[in-house]
Order: C-alpha cells, then structure tokens, then sequence
C-alpha cells in the first residue's frame, strides 16, 4: 500500500477566483501556516491511472487522515511523527513509516518557511495557477510535492507527490471546511469507520 503511504502530503483545496499572476513564496508560506484544522473531500490519481475517493482532516501542527471510500477503504493517519496505513484488504497489519519520510512533513510542520535554502526547487506560473515544487532540503531522496495555488484569496487546489521511488501521486480537493474543532479520535489510532460528527 505504498501509494497510500505518500498519498497524504499535503492538500487543503477549495473552489476559487484564478490567480492573476505569480503568487510569492511568502504569501503562499503565511497562507498555509493559517490552516489550523480542514475538513474536505478528495479525488486521488495513482501512479497506476487508477482513481480513489474518499476524505481528509487535517490538524497543524503534525496530524492528518486520509479515509478512502470502498473499495479502497483504507486509513492513512499521521501523528506524532508517524504515518500509520491500515489496509483491511491486506489482512495484515497496519503499515507505519516515519512522518520525516514522507513530503507531507513539510506541509505539518510547525512553521512552514519555503524561503528555507534548498526547499523550493520550483517556483512557477502557467497562467492561470502558482505551481510551487518543495522538498525536504536535508533529504531530498524522499521525493517532492508540487503544489498548486490559485489567487485573490490563495488557495491551494491541487497536489502531486513524487515519492523517492519515482512513483506519481495526484489529489485534487473537493469544498474546504476551515477553522472548525474536530473529534480528536481522528487521530487516535486509524482505525476505519470513526465519523467527524461524534
């Protein structure tokens, strides 16, 4: 279930006016570390053309849950450094990698700076969207999220992760829900089935 694995570095999208031009890194940097809690829908692209859906919540610093729709319906869980996958169609036990492994440590950092040296190694405008390419500038063999934003307000809408093993990953977000409080078993332990109403 390695897609999972790196299919949860970093999205917070929703539905907004076209950038008119070249967003700065330090807007994009303050716009990101102003997500403190979302809630969203999420349409992923495997490395295989194959399609998942499901949901995302994410809590900065350091927590996020991937919760895909059947018949995927595996739960990928950040926290505390870790990132844990439980696939039930495996029949094996959850799968655990180092939160430091992964791109998506770059987006729940506690401070995220992409003026840091080596982070950015693409700042880009195609017209209508800022496309910015970040990695871990200490480990860059652990692969890149290129993120892009649209403008007036900055949003980002859509991600594609790199994974160290040249495997391509993209998630495009459905409506964002910011700022509201969410159930903290989220983040617990992973497990399917715990709703973001109780």
């Amino acid at each position: 279930m390695k897609q999972f694995a790196f299919a949860i570095a970093v999205t917070l999208a929703a539905p907004a006016a076209w950038a008119a031009e070249k967003l700065p890194l330090s807007e994009i940097s303050t716009y990101l570390n102003g997500l403190k809690t979302v809630q969203t829908t999420m349409t992923q692209i495997n490395d295989d053309g194959s399609l998942s859906t499901g949901k995302l919540w994410l809590q900065r610093p350091g927590r996020m849950r991937f919760e895909y729709d059947p018949p995927d319906s595996a739960v990928v869980v950040a926290k505390g450094g870790t990132v844990i996958i439980h696939d039930p169609k495996s029949n094996q036990p959850p799968e655990q990698y180092p939160l430091s492994k992964t791109p998506l440590s770059i987006i729940l950092a506690r401070n995220v700076d992409l003026a840091r040296a080596g982070m950015v190694v693409g700042h880009d405008f195609d017209g209508t969207s800022t496309i910015v390419s970040a990695q871990d500038p200490e480990n860059p063999e652990y692969g890149r999220i290129d993120l892009l934003f649209t403008g007036d307000p900055v949003e980002l809408r859509k991600w594609v992760v790199h994974d160290g093993a040249g495997s391509r990953t993209t998630v495009i977000l459905g409506p964002l829900t910011k700022g509201n409080s969410l159930n903290q078993n989220l983040f617990i332990d992973g497990q399917p089935g715990v709703s973001s109403d109780r």
